[in-house]
């Protein structure tokens, strides 16, 4: 067994592979203790609240140890796998003694690449090292072991770990003045509801914060009492009562599904909804879609009447620029956008997802074809990577695939519109003064009041619901 020295070990750590997640699931890993790695070589496959996505290793070597089984949630910044680069052969991780075994918590000291401030992680550069210290915290002076503890525990998302107070330590602050414990959504979601967070009671580990808690806070609306007093102890957190497995399943709420409660809680309490509904004629559109089927330049290509509601979505914006706008509540700005990344709301086995197609205003019908049905098929073989579903303005949510008239969708976080397409169906209908068999179907478009007034949203919908009644409009407005 050949003992390796600390300094030929580097720590891969969970690298942020996508804007804002602070988190991702381990779902498989490809490599053992004791295999053999190559820079770029995928060692294992994560998923985060916006996609699955394979980590590649950034260097060469041999593994070392494993920090976290499958299935295990990690944040962001901790190391998750060991790998020696020393050139030599490391027996595996669990053959070794446990002095020498390197700890999760205390991840050996990584070289920096020479010319470089960053790691190397997925493709490119992630995250900068100096996103993995915080600043020094004021007060009395304590062991660097000790300091590099706290800080790895904190980055972990607990509290810092307490250690022996000098015997000559200044009295501690008043409680009143210490900073709640919370991640960033947790905060977020209390600034967006009004709640102070030096008023809650924590109840997650190490007296952190959690959205319950934040929630708890808004359900019990009892004014502070500044005065001394006894409360009452805060009910522990306890496991659910037993269940009848037979009648009952209870599913962990994380990754997609968690990312989707959170972001339509934060929409709906945010942005001032309101959503208007419209009933219109599509019978020429539908004669148009078959025709499209047809004709040479769509031959590959997916045509179906989403196309067309797409591309009669973009042509109204392009006549209601407003529309296509975001709310930035720090600046007090509204922002127009004078680009279109058009979201498709799919779901998947994974869950709601929604990947948007680039600049999709400025494509052609038929580039507009090609790059639905490819954000389709990726979407449904759950490998949408997370920047598809970064940077959207304007969504389309079609539920008439599920056989519904329409419904009140809720805005995507940062976009100021969501157009819901019902199920096309044959209906009565007044046709050149008879009543004829049309078909028909409601769209319902939600739209931010902030910065949508009821006019902009009105002829946004009114300019769709037209061109699909009459569909040379897709050229003449064009």
């Amino acid at each position: 067994m050949t003992t390796m020295t600390e300094a030929s070990v580097r720590e891969f750590k969970m690298p942020d592979v996508g804007e804002g997640l602070t988190e991702a699931e381990i779902l498989k890993w490809y490599v053992q203790p004791g295999d053999t790695v190559t820079d770029g070589q995928v060692v294992c496959e994560v998923e985060t609240a916006k996609a699955a996505v394979e980590l590649p290793i950034p260097y060469d070597g041999v593994v070392r140890d494993l920090h976290f089984p499958e299935g295990t949630t990690v944040d962001v910044g901790t190391a998750i796998i060991a790998v020696d680069v020393g050139g030599g052969s490391a027996a595996p991780a669990a053959e070794q003694p446990a002095a020498v075994r390197p700890a999760a918590a205390a991840p050996a000291e990584e070289p920096k690449a020479a010319g470089s401030g960053r790691q190397p992680v997925l493709v490119g550069y992630g995250v900068a090292t100096s996103s993995t210290r915080r600043r020094p915290r004021k007060g009395p002076d304590v062991p660097v072991q000790q300091a590099s503890t706290a800080i790895q525990t904190e980055l972990n998302g607990h509290a810092p770990v307490a250690q022996p107070a000098p015997e000559a330590a200044a009295p501690a602050a008043p409680a009143g003045t210490e900073r709640p414990l919370a991640k960033p959504p947790v905060r977020k979601l209390a600034k967006d509801l009004g709640v102070d967070l030096t008023t809650v009671v924590p109840t997650g580990p190490d007296g952190i914060i959690t959205r319950e808690d934040v929630h708890a806070a808004v359900a019990a609306a009892v004014p502070v009492v500044t005065e001394p007093q006894i409360a009452p102890a805060p009910a522990a957190v306890q496991a659910p009562a037993s269940y009848d497995t037979a009648r009952e399943t209870r599913i962990p709420v994380k990754g997609v599904r968690k990312a989707t409660a959170a972001a339509m809680v934060g929409s709906a309490f945010t942005a001032p909804h309101v959503t208007e509904f419209v009933t219109v004629d599509v019978t020429r559109t539908m004669k148009l879609v078959e025709e499209l089927k047809a004709d040479k330049e769509f031959t590959g290509l997916r045509v179906n009447p989403l196309l067309l509601i797409a591309k009669a979505l973009l042509v109204a914006i392009r006549r209601n620029p407003d529309v296509n706008a975001s709310w930035d509540e720090a600046a007090q700005e509204i922002v127009v956008k004078h680009y279109v990344n058009l979201g498709i709301a799919a779901a998947t086995p994974r869950g709601l997802i929604v990947p948007n197609i680039k600049d999709a205003d400025a494509k052609t019908l038929p580039q507009l074809a090609e790059s639905l049905g490819e954000l389709v098929a990726t979407a449904r073989d759950g490998k949408t990577s997370p920047a598809a579903m970064q940077g959207g303005t304007v969504t389309i949510t079609n539920v008439g695939v599920f056989g519904v008239d329409t419904g009140t969708p809720i805005l995507n976080p940062g976009e100021s519109a969501i157009l819901a397409v019902g199920a096309i169906k044959p209906q009565p209908w007044v046709h050149k003064g008879k009543v004829k068999p049309r078909q028909v179907t409601t769209l319902a478009l939600s739209f931010d009041h902030r910065l949508v007034d009821g006019e902009l949203g009105s002829k946004v919908l009114a300019d769709v619901a037209a061109i699909l009644e009459q569909p040379k409009r897709l050229i003449t407005w064009a």
